[in-house]
């Protein structure tokens, strides 16, 4: 086991480097001592904050009021009570929405990001844009950055790789301890108070994926190999209660030949998805989490985004959509006979397709046969596309939690000293897939960590002035 940790007690153990960095960064500014440990190596680009695309939505922020964005906590609530039909916890709803902002002025005030607003169109569910991000829009800037101050901060260790597989409760059920296993077996005990549990889901188990997600099961997984659910685990052990373990975050544009993420905003800026045989088969600007589950019900569980120059040069921004077009991926043609023979898509139903985007993006057509209401511009020749394939990016459901994020039991009393966040912790999207917005898999990640500290520091204080007293 390698790193730097000390043999003394600490105040906090954080399991996971990455959403978990903003909670050891924000205990360690309230004067707490704090141990990170992660079991892998790689995390800065291995695990799911890394593979992010760095959307953390921030209800009332500065960036907002500079734009002249009118937005609310209560804003959100109802796009989030919208989106999921009213079966998002209404409670840790509002929580999160009501922290969003104070929390992306502290990323950027304090952690060190340099956020902005996205304004150049809108993620779908989200009635206004509230959605704010770094440069090159990718987790493994996001993350650099928090690990920078994190290892610049005094009061934070680190001990990598080693991976939390328990804790230690004293009589009254308080934590004592986080029992931690090197990669050789190697166990031991380090003294703490307070643990959260930042592992993220359990989208690499794919024993749990099969049981709970059964519709995107077979799909690829694209996350981090160590969301095992081990957060899930020693919490159930320790008599904590499971929530929305059916909910899922995936992803319909993973591009089959890079295994790339072409991105989202291809479909918000025109562009359309053709199943294998040419033809549309939904209204994809749902969003690309519903979607994945209706790719993966397509002949061969494939399409194709169909695009053109420009949205191509639109969605540049995107460090995941340049690194598809450097990869290869995308096929181009300068008229759509051409474009059909290099997909081997039927060239009357492509045709059909393009035609059909032309004449709502024109206005020349009443309504489209699915309903989609937004298609920005005709796609024009010459036209690009890329091979898609649905994919499970992250589980949405996990230990229940309150506003603060500790962890509850059965009857809804908290475990002392356990907290959860991210993955590890049940969330905001509902049930399914369907519930999901951009930004609901950072919000609380980062968002439930930072609670966890300030709450935790709160606690910390109220012991000081009563041992004082």
């Amino acid at each position: 086991m390698s790193g730097d940790a000390q043999e003394a007690a600490v105040d906090l153990v954080v399991a996971g480097a990455g959403g978990g960095l903003a909670g050891a960064l924000r205990a360690a500014q309230a004067g707490l001592s704090v141990l990170v440990v992660d079991p892998d190596e790689q995390f800065l680009r291995g695990n799911n904050t890394s593979m992010s695309t760095a959307m953390v939505p921030g209800a009332g922020s500065r960036w907002q009021r500079e734009a002249g964005i009118e937005d609310s906590p209560e804003r959100f609530v109802a796009d989030i009570a919208a989106k999921t039909h009213g079966t998002a916890d209404p409670a840790l709803a509002a929580a999160l929405a009501r922290i969003s902002a104070p929390l992306v002025e502290w990323l950027a005030d304090e952690a060190g990001l340099p956020l902005s607003l996205v304004t150049d169109f809108a993620y779908p569910g989200h009635s206004v844009h509230r959605l704010h991000t770094v440069e090159g829009r990718h987790g493994s800037t996001l993350l650099r950055h928090l690990y920078d101050r994190v290892r610049s901060a005094p009061g934070i260790d680190l001990l990598v790789p080693a991976r939390l597989i328990d804790v230690e409760r004293g009589a009254g059920g308080e934590v004592t301890g986080a029992v931690v296993e090197d990669p050789g077996g190697h166990r031991e005990t380090i003294p703490t108070r307070a643990v959260l549990l930042a592992t993220n889901g359990y989208g690499a188990d794919r024993e749990l994926v099969a049981r709970h997600l059964p519709e995107i099961a077979a799909a690829d997984y694209h996350g981090g190999q160590f969301s095992r659910g081990d957060g899930l685990r020693i919490g159930l052990r320790h008599g904590a209660r499971a929530a929305y373990l059916d909910a899922y975050q995936g992803h319909a544009a993973l591009a089959r030949r890079s295994r790339t993420l072409v991105g989202w905003a291809t479909i918000m800026h025109g562009a359309i998805m053709v199943d294998r045989d040419g033809r549309r088969f939904g209204d994809e600007t749902t969003g690309y989490s519903e979607y994945a589950a209706a790719l993966a019900a397509r002949p061969e569980a494939r399409g194709w985004i169909v695009l053109d120059r420009r949205v191509h040069d639109l969605c540049l921004p995107f460090t995941d959509f340049r690194q598809t077009v450097d990869a290869g991926a995308l096929v181009w043609a300068d008229d759509l006979d051409t474009l059909a023979r290099r997909t081997g898509c039927d060239p009357a139903a492509l045709k059909e397709s393009i035609a059909g985007q032309a004449a709502q993006a024109g206005g020349s057509a009443d309504r489209d046969a699915f309903g989609r209401t937004f298609f920005e511009e005709p796609l024009r020749a010459p036209y690009a596309a890329v091979e898609v394939i649905p994919a499970l990016f992250h589980t949405q459901g996990g230990l229940a939690v309150d506003g603060d994020a500790r962890v509850l039991t059965e009857d809804g009393s908290p475990v002392p000293g356990l907290f959860a966040s991210g993955g590890a912790a049940h969330g905001i999207s509902g049930h399914g897939a369907g519930g999901y917005l951009a930004g609901n898999g950072l919000l609380p990640a980062l968002g439930l960590a930072w609670q966890a500290a300030t709450a935790l520091s709160h606690t910390h204080t109220h012991a000081e002035r009563h041992e004082h007293s």
